[in-house]
């Protein structure tokens, strides 16, 4: 199994829910149908293009940190360009031990900080207590 990173920018005018479904169904379950591993999502939120694409001026980013054997690289960039939510993608390819190396501190460090964002904080959770009682 190779290294691999996946940024995909996807329309801006999909709602929260339309892009978590986008991200939830169609792109997890292409990678697992294509027997690759994903170890990190980073959202990187909405942010301007460099040149307009497909008439939009902004875009809504994901970086995707996965490993897959060669093969499967192919079919899944072909069902991305099948999807119309998806104006723009790019794969790269980490081949190296330094770049390796590099890929899976990038990978970590998108882990920890999704991580520290899904754990409820301690002030907020006394919050909650104190309207309970």
């Amino acid at each position: 199994m190779r290294h691999y990173e996946l940024l995909v920018i996807v329309k801006p005018t999909l709602t929260d829910e339309e892009k978590s479904s986008l991200v939830e169904n169609f792109l997890k379950e292409l990678f697992a149908k294509n027997e690759a591993l994903i170890e990190a999502i980073e959202d990187k939120g909405t942010r301007n293009l460099a040149y307009e694409i497909q008439k939009h001026k902004r875009g809504h980013y994901f970086v995707f940190y996965f490993k897959a054997p060669s093969s499967s690289i192919a079919e899944i960039e072909r069902m991305i360009r099948f999807n119309e939510d998806i104006i723009k993608f790019m794969t790269v390819k980490y081949e190296n031990k330094k770049e390796i190396a590099f890929w899976e501190t990038l990978a970590a460090k998108v882990k920890k900080n999704s991580q520290k964002e899904s754990e409820p904080k301690k002030e907020e959770a006394t919050e909650e207590e104190k309207t309970e009682e």
